[in-house]
């Protein structure tokens, strides 16, 4: 094969460049890692017709295609066309396939459409963010979690949503039996007391779980018909400082929460370093140089939190440092 094939084209439009030469993959979004079963038979049929039959479930609950040559790139961008609009991704042109590679797939994990404990439908909220923010060439990661159990471990990403309820206390249901005591203390904060045969919920301890709602017989304990979320930001993974996320805004609402998001994306293209390689930089490292309060003020712009929603005027985050002084 010549070399005339534009490689930074090709993974610029999500096509992995692999080791071998001539092959690549395909990667198929899937915001919310929720689809129509349909499209799985679509994957089958592009990686048997055009690949080595093989598909990698990618931990950011994609699919890629392996074994794909180059040259048979322009008839997969075509086969894919079906499968992004049945999952709904953003297009400028139908058959130019993923016309972005920077915002990575919004992740989520099975919300409330299964789990008992989930405060929210996260694919839904997923799709929403999806929306908003694909196709986009900065590199930003997104995941949706439905309680602070956080199987969706959205604190390893730049901005991490999780569900929050305020629970609803009617005690002419309670029959005190303190399940519901029992469930906080042990799987949760140990937010709960009694008095006078009465639970008492201490607000600010609350981490808005919901265990307690799961935990009471006589559904004394409801979820909060309003949805809130926690939002974590600059969590990361990667060489340099691996670190947690850490919480900047709790009992938000999405609307304000997408406003953030967007609006972190014109800091970034005001602020990303010029020697970024594919204008990739983690955004922690960003707000490390520019310092968080310069951040907040971008993030914040035209965004009205409600009366309820507690922010941290301040953040810090700490991690692990691989650098030359902690080196041996």
């Amino acid at each position: 094969m010549g070399l005339d094939i534009n490689t930074k084209k090709l993974k610029k439009n999500a096509f992995r460049i692999s080791k071998k030469r001539g092959i690549g993959a395909s990667r198929v979004r899937v915001p919310g890692g929720y689809l129509d079963a349909r499209v799985l038979g679509m994957v089958q049929e592009i990686a048997e017709e055009y690949g080595n039959g093989f598909v990698h479930l990618t931990t950011r609950q994609g699919f890629e295609i392996e074994g794909i040559p180059y040259e048979k790139m322009d008839e997969v961008r075509a086969k894919l066309q079906p499968i992004i609009d049945m999952v709904g991704i953003n297009q400028k042109e139908k058959g130019a396939g993923y016309e972005e590679s920077g915002t990575r797939n919004i992740q989520a994990c099975i919300g409330n459409n299964v789990c008992p404990f989930a405060n929210y439908n996260t694919a839904e909220l997923a799709k929403r963010i999806e929306k908003e923010v694909f196709p986009h060439e900065l590199h930003f990661k997104i995941a949706c979690t439905g309680c602070s159990n956080d199987c969706a471990k959205a604190r390893m990403h730049d901005f991490g949503i999780i569900g929050q309820t305020i629970p609803q206390y009617d005690p002419s249901r309670c029959i005190s039996c303190q399940a519901c005591m029992k469930g906080c203390k042990a799987l949760s904060v140990d937010a709960l007391s009694m008095k006078n045969y009465k639970i008492v919920r201490d607000e600010a301890k609350c981490v808005g779980c919901g265990v307690c709602v799961t935990k009471c017989p006589t559904r004394a304990f409801t979820r909060s018909k309003k949805k809130y979320y926690k939002l974590t930001i600059m969590g990361r993974t990667g060489k340099k400082n691996p670190r947690l996320g850490e919480d900047f805004l709790v009992w938000a609402d999405a609307d304000n929460i997408i406003k953030i998001i967007k609006n972190t994306y014109d800091y970034v293209d005001r602020y990303i370093s010029p020697d970024a390689p594919a204008r990739k930089e983690h955004i922690g490292y960003i707000i490390d140089r520019t310092g968080f309060e310069e951040y907040k003020k971008w993030a914040l712009k035209d965004v009205e939190l409600m009366p309820e929603t507690k922010i941290h005027d301040n953040v810090y985050w700490s991690g692990i440092h691989f650098d030359h002084k902690n080196m041996n």
